[in-house]
């Protein structure tokens, strides 16, 4: 697809880093808020929490199921592409007595998994510890790159919001945090960091003056996005339609993820670079 040539020269860099500030301003507020009423961020899977999941063939209505069990019933979610087919979620993590309450109501069982709360702990810290080291190895290894602060802080800067602005979007959607979108998070740390990295290099390794080199960089940089952009709405739409669990929670993370980047990198970035070309800072 063809890259729009826009003529940076007609905005400030303050009109230029409006935008991605004010989402990703929005995006802490989802977040702030959702955590002082529900005490975390975004809702946890039962990878983290710990509790049992259990995929039933019934024509009961969700609300039928609920009442089958004696144990509260987290979700219910029907599986696309699977008719009468739900996927339901525990709290308890001893499967058992779920079982005996399913079987007795006539339903199909076609799996089952149980996590310990304890196990879901260490989980968790793990995790959390993951994302940390990815995202301190990115900063450190781009401290080192350019070594100064301007140019480190713009990647930085991005890949932070690229981060927070999906789990902003996860919590309004109500996605919750498991081991497979983490592993989605982790991935847009990676593609953050290439984009940005990218820009940086073009204009400040390369020749050629600020604009041109930006325009050289948008080339390469938004066809390549747009692309994996393009393949995670692909992949999204096939798991859902044939009802492959998790891909489409991973894919509309990434899609939303790259949207964002591609704000962050040429709008965001793009400004602090041409106030460190052109404000004195780089001489």
């Amino acid at each position: 697809m063809p890259v729009p040539d826009i003529d940076y020269t007609e905005y400030t860099n303050r009109q230029l880093v409006v935008v991605p500030l004010g989402v990703l301003a929005a995006a802490i507020v989802v977040l702030a808020v959702a955590t002082a009423l529900s005490g975390l961020p975004v809702a946890l899977g039962i990878e983290f929490t710990g509790g049992t999941e259990m995929q039933v063939v019934t024509d009961d209505a969700p609300t039928e199921i609920r009442d089958t069990f004696d144990t509260e019933v987290e979700s219910v979610t029907p599986i696309a592409g699977q008719t009468d087919s739900y996927q339901l979620t525990f709290q308890a993590d001893d499967a058992d007595p779920l079982l005996e309450q399913a079987e007795r109501a006539g339903y199909e069982i076609e799996s089952v998994g149980e996590r310990s709360a304890s196990f879901a702990t260490d989980s968790q810290r793990q995790a959390i510890i993951g994302l940390a080291v990815a995202f301190g190895g990115m900063a450190a290894l781009v401290a080192l790159m350019f070594r100064t602060f301007i140019p480190s802080i713009a990647v930085i800067a991005s890949a932070f919001s690229d981060l927070v602005i999906p789990l902003a979007l996860m919590r309004l959607f109500d996605i919750e945090l498991t081991l497979g979108t983490v592993a989605a998070l982790l991935m847009l740390v990676g593609y953050s960091v290439d984009s940005d990295l990218l820009l940086n290099n073009h204009v400040l390794r390369r020749h050629g003056d600020f604009y041109t080199s930006t325009a050289r960089a948008m080339r390469t940089g938004v066809t390549m996005t747009t692309t994996s952009i393009a393949a995670m709405v692909v992949m999204t739409l096939v798991a859902y339609a044939f009802g492959i669990p998790l891909l489409p929670d991973v894919g509309v993370i990434l899609a939303f993820g790259l949207l964002a980047d591609l704000m962050n990198t040429y709008l965001l970035n793009v400004s602090l670079l041409r106030y460190y070309k052109y404000e004195g800072i780089a001489k």
